[in-house]
């Protein structure tokens, strides 16, 4: 087995693509509202007071579960693949695209369309502003560790996903917080700058370089211990994000059952992003006369989020209960059963892309 097929099957398991956490995430979400909601409206007190535990506005409990999150996530990236990005030009240049100016952009569209305008008068008007700074996030970064589990659905090429991974990894250090200031702008929202930066180095910079520490002490001693401590901390990751989302929806509580139908109407622009922006990756791919097995995660990557970092983002900036942080949740809770979809279409659509490559 080549290495680049070891190093998916260490992320994502040769038996089973998907974890039983990940398979079930929109569940899990679920059960975290109703959770966070129960929790909040029993212990309103200690909850507050959890959410006033701040230094510097970042919330010190979140700050850690976010670490906890991130960091297993990080470590599956390798960035000695970065040398092979040479080998599949074509098929990196549409992701890159797709990722960094397709994505980020017309989500900011779709953001101002659904929400300022045809969906306004069914939302609270003091946060249609964190909404549309919240579907912002969500797109401003692509998605990272879940790209392994749609690599290997889609029968993937090995070498261009970890390689598109690393590069989106690195450009992700330094055209996140641009990005998200030009198009906060570009809103009419403020642009927190201050902590804007520190978010960046706080869920971008040090979680690579603690991540990248720890994978290279890992891997020195050897391939299984490294394997065998993935899977160890994997569900610590998962934990960690649901006991986030569970203190988010004890805040979000009184909004949500005031007007449940938000996060329905939130959902409407993130699920057009999801299918506009794979179906054009798919078709760009196929253009260039890139092959099946690039075609597909490439698809994949531009749909998919980094939810995880986009709800810190948001819990740094605009605080736990605002609508931002609402709004990137959204994205978490249905992401997964999206993103199987695409890649059921994927896979059933092979025999017609090949055609087309062939021609």
């Amino acid at each position: 087995m080549p290495a680049a097929d070891q190093v998916i099957d260490a992320a994502v398991g040769e038996k089973s693509a998907i974890s039983f956490f990940e398979r079930w995430l929109t569940l899990w979400v679920f059960l975290c509202i109703v959770a966070g909601i129960a929790l909040g409206q029993a212990l309103p007190g200690p909850v507050r007071a959890l959410g006033a535990m701040e230094v510097a506005r970042v919330n010190i409990p979140v700050g850690l579960l976010i670490w906890v999150m991130i960091i297993p996530m990080l470590l599956k990236i390798d960035f000695g693949a970065l040398h092979q990005v040479k080998d599949h030009v074509k098929g990196i240049g549409v992701t890159l695209v797709i990722n960094w100016l397709v994505k980020p952009f017309s989500m900011a569209f779709l953001a101002w369309l659904f929400i300022r305008v045809l969906f306004a008068p069914l939302l609270p008007a003091d946060q249609i502003d964190s909404y549309i700074a919240g579907l912002i996030l969500l797109a401003a970064a692509p998605c990272t560790a879940m790209v392994f589990v749609w690599s290997r659905l889609t029968n993937g090429d090995a070498y261009f996903t970890l390689s598109q991974v690393a590069l989106n990894d690195v450009i992700m250090i330094f055209a996140f917080a641009p990005i998200v200031a030009l198009l906060l702008g570009i809103s009419s929202i403020a642009v927190p700058w201050g902590t804007l930066l520190t978010s960046v180095v706080l869920y971008i910079v040090i979680p690579v370089i603690l991540a990248q520490f720890i994978r290279k002490a890992l891997l020195a001693r050897g391939q299984g211990v490294f394997d065998s401590a993935l899977a160890k901390i994997q569900p610590w990751s998962v934990a960690a994000l649901l006991l986030t989302l569970v203190l988010l929806f004890a805040f979000q509580g009184d909004a949500i059952l005031k007007q449940p139908l938000i996060i329905a109407l939130l959902a409407v622009p993130i699920l057009i992003q999801v299918f506009f922006n794979s179906s054009l990756a798919y078709l760009l791919n196929r253009a260039v006369g890139e092959k099946h097995s690039v075609a597909g995660p490439s698809a994949l990557i531009g749909a998919s989020n980094f939810f995880e970092l986009a709800v810190a983002a948001a819990i740094s900036l605009f605080g736990f209960e605002s609508g931002a942080a609402l709004a990137t949740v959204v994205g978490v809770l249905i992401e997964v059963p999206v993103m199987l979809l695409v890649v059921r279409v994927v896979n059933a659509s092979k025999p017609w892309y090949e055609q087309g490559t062939r021609a």
